[in-house]
């Protein structure tokens, strides 16, 4: 099978066609597709008509697909797959409705972050003018880290951040349109703080980057809060300018994928009902962080 590759933007994303995720996709196929997901961070196959099913092998052949912490939004009898969505049934979102909806890489709070993660576009926001709503912005984390001056790569090299789920819990319930309650302890001793790399190597290209989250790092071992939080924010904030980022205009059919070592994203929410977006998102297990 042969495909062809168009990048989207300078560091990341890139449009591959001439492949049917819905048929088999032979190993030397597979492999180049790999190696193009590795290269560009965000990768996306447009027209796409598949089942959940397929949705899972496909993704599965990146690693291991796992399931989510919300299981409540699972789609039904498919546990592995995630609903996004701002749709409701009978006043209850029937999907995660705050997803992406601040700047992060997924589960960075886990000692073992997700390789990648993958939407699988179902229903997006489009008003009677046909303007399209709900785009996703993606930031690459590595573009961000070489354009660092060489006295702050001295300055990180080596610290680790400290991430918290509790605390990216609560920051998302306060600065997105969320439904999120406040966590029980028993949430929060379910999901302990984790320690990760300010500077994280990517495992298949050896790129370094940046590997820090506003509202998600709560500090850094060994440093006094108030530097530390200084710091993490310079770090984050200077990730996503505009000049490392890749905007997504979604299109029903699209299945689009990222890299959660090289990439950050944010999923801007300037839609609400009657306009719909209903994505099934799957993610696929890596290494733990160094």
């Amino acid at each position: 099978m042969s495909f062809t590759v168009q990048p989207c933007a300078k560091h990341l994303g890139a449009e591959i066609s001439g492949v049917d995720l819905s048929r088999a996709i032979d190993t030397e196929t597979f492999a180049k597709i790999d190696q193009t997901y590795a290269k560009y961070g965000v990768i996306f196959f447009r027209n796409q008509d598949f089942s959940p099913d397929q949705q899972i092998s496909f993704s599965g052949r990146f690693g291991e697909v796992g399931s989510f912490p919300l299981a409540q939004y699972s789609l039904d009898g498919h546990p592995e797959i995630l609903l996004v969505s701002n749709i409701q049934k009978d006043n209850v979102n029937i999907g995660l409705a705050d997803a992406g909806q601040t700047w992060h890489t997924d589960m960075s709070w886990s000692a073992l972050p997700p390789r990648g993660t993958a939407l699988y576009a179902k229903e997006i926001p489009i008003n009677n003018d046909d303007d399209v709503f709900g785009d996703t912005l993606f930031a690459s984390a590595s573009a961000a880290y070489e354009a660092l001056p060489d006295a702050l790569k001295n300055r990180i090299e080596g610290l680790k951040a400290i991430h918290s789920y509790h605390a990216k819990h609560a920051y998302r319930a306060k600065v997105s349109v969320s439904d999120r309650e406040e966590m029980s302890q028993d949430q929060k001793d379910a999901h302990p703080n984790v320690v990760h790399p300010v500077v994280r190597t990517h495992p298949l290209t050896g790129r370094k980057c940046l590997y820090v989250v506003t509202g998600e790092c709560v500090g850094i071992e060994g440093m006094p809060e108030n530097e530390a939080l200084a710091l993490l924010d310079e770090l984050a904030t200077h990730t996503v300018k505009p000049e490392f980022q890749y905007r997504h205009k979604w299109q029903v059919g699209d299945f689009l994928m990222w890299d959660n070592c090289s990439v950050q994203h944010l999923a801007i929410r300037d839609y609400e009902l009657p306009l719909r977006r209903l994505m099934h998102r799957t993610q696929f297990a890596g290494s733990r962080p160094y």
